[in-house]
């Protein structure tokens, strides 16, 4: 933030950055104080439960949750988090009320699934040793397409609850770069994102490539930063 504008200082700009000013104060915001440089990858989220649950589809999941509402539940790796905020949107779409129940991250949820005492877990691909070693089964992605490594898995847009999120990142610098000084970041950066090892590393972490251009990228970020709030109000977790 107190960086000169000048290129050399630059940072990875994650999804919290667009939430955590609607639940807490902050001493900058995530629209006016950065340049917005490109958008890079996102992250695979998937709604897991244990191999011998009895639900062999999410349907078969959300519709239990409607007969019983308030009582079916769900662990996420906290409050306010991706894996939880998309829960809750396609909660509010599919009219259904599901029980979250918060862990402090990926181990805990996934121990507490394994244990029994929650019967599935939202989450980003943490869960995809036990999917692929038969002690999970993957009921659906929340991508915006298929994922290469469980195409057979649907995601939630074509089970038609219309909830896309992969959680995405880029890069930014202090507000007020020259366009020509991020137009060279871009480029370097566009190029190095279309190495096939780059490429390939984003494969074996279960990532897409999420390419947007600076413009794209910060018109992005103002449409998720409002549409967040909203959703992040009704769940009462705005800052007081």
């Amino acid at each position: 933030l107190n960086a000169k504008p000048d290129g050399y200082t630059i940072a990875q700009f994650p999804m919290g950055m667009l939430r955590i000013p609607h639940m807490q104060k902050t001493q900058w915001h995530p629209l006016n104080d950065f340049s917005f440089i490109l958008g890079v990858s996102g992250y695979t989220f998937g709604f897991v439960v244990k191999a011998d649950s009895p639900y062999k589809s999410f349907n078969e999941y959300v519709d239990a949750a409607r007969k019983t509402p308030g009582e079916i539940d769900y662990g996420s790796t906290g409050n306010g988090t991706s894996p939880h905020l998309l829960l809750e949107e396609l909660s509010g779409n599919a009219k259904v009320q599901f029980n979250h129940i918060p862990f402090k991250g990926n181990a805990d949820l996934m121990q507490a699934l394994i244990g029994g005492h929650v019967k599935a877990a939202s989450d980003a691909s943490g869960w995809d040793k036990f999917v692929d070693g038969g002690q999970m089964r993957l009921l659906v992605t929340f991508g915006d397409k298929r994922t290469k490594r469980w195409p057979q898995v649907p995601t939630a847009k074509e089970l038609g609850y219309n909830v896309v999120g992969n959680s995405p990142y880029g890069l930014v610098g202090p507000k007020g770069m020259d366009p020509a000084v991020m137009k060279t970041l871009h480029d370097a950066f566009k190029k190095a994102m279309d190495d096939p090892k780059h490429v390939e590393l984003l494969d074996q972490l279960n990532q897409d490539a999420w390419y947007r251009t600076g413009e794209e990228y910060a018109t992005w970020a103002r449409e998720t930063f409002a549409k967040d709030k909203q959703l992040i109000e009704r769940l009462g977790l705005a800052a007081k």
